[in-house]
């Protein structure tokens, strides 16, 4: 439901108690004053639409007391040069938005390529550091295998040497031994004391 000058002019508010509110007439002669603007603009557009229609149809306008400069401008225009103009001035409005559209296109292809190469240096940067990275922890990985494979090499020798010396301390007290028990095989028990 369209609203009109009477919807305002009826239209009641309820008073609220204990509140701080406008001031009723002061409310009332504001409305009053949107009432009698909007009945001149409803007349006004009441003549221009009868102007309109005189003007179509093609007989003569009624005689109007007030007619704004425009208006009666308007009617004396050719009919041929406003489409024309109104086309001009459509087609620049579609060049105009097209021209934006394309910077726009232009300048997220343009933001899109550099965070593309942005991101290829982070990931090139990335690699390198990961690359430089594994190659020392390799690095560091054959020291100490070198270092392990030498005390391992070192320790069998010790082991290798350590049994040889063993091996010739207990063949020597083998020695000893059955020299001992040569002799005392050859020496009688009652020379040895017992």
């Amino acid at each position: 439901m369209a609203l009109t000058p009477d919807d305002v002019v009826t239209k009641q508010f309820q008073h609220v108690r204990f509140k701080d509110g406008f001031d009723p007439d002061e409310v009332d002669d504001f409305l009053d004053e949107i009432v009698i603007e909007w009945r001149k603009a409803l007349e006004e557009n009441a003549e221009l639409k009868a102007k309109l229609a005189a003007y179509e149809s093609g007989s003569a306008p009624a005689p109007v007391a007030e007619v704004p400069a425009a208006a009666a401008e308007a009617p004396a225009a050719p009919a041929s040069e406003a489409p024309t103009g109104s086309a001009t001035a459509t087609a620049g409005i579609i060049e105009l938005a097209q021209r934006l559209h394309d910077e726009h296109v232009a300048e997220g292809e343009a933001k899109r390529n550099q965070l593309i190469a942005e991101a290829e240096g982070e990931v090139a940067r990335i690699r390198s550091e990961a690359e430089a990275k594994q190659r020392e922890e390799s690095a560091r990985l054959e020291r100490e295998r070198n270092t392990l494979e030498a005390r391992i090499t070192e320790l069998r020798n010790f082991e290798r040497d350590y049994r040889s010396q063993l091996r010739g301390y207990i063949e020597g007290q083998l020695r000893e031994l059955d020299e001992k028990s040569a002799s005392t095989d050859s020496t009688p028990v009652s020379a040895i004391g017992l």
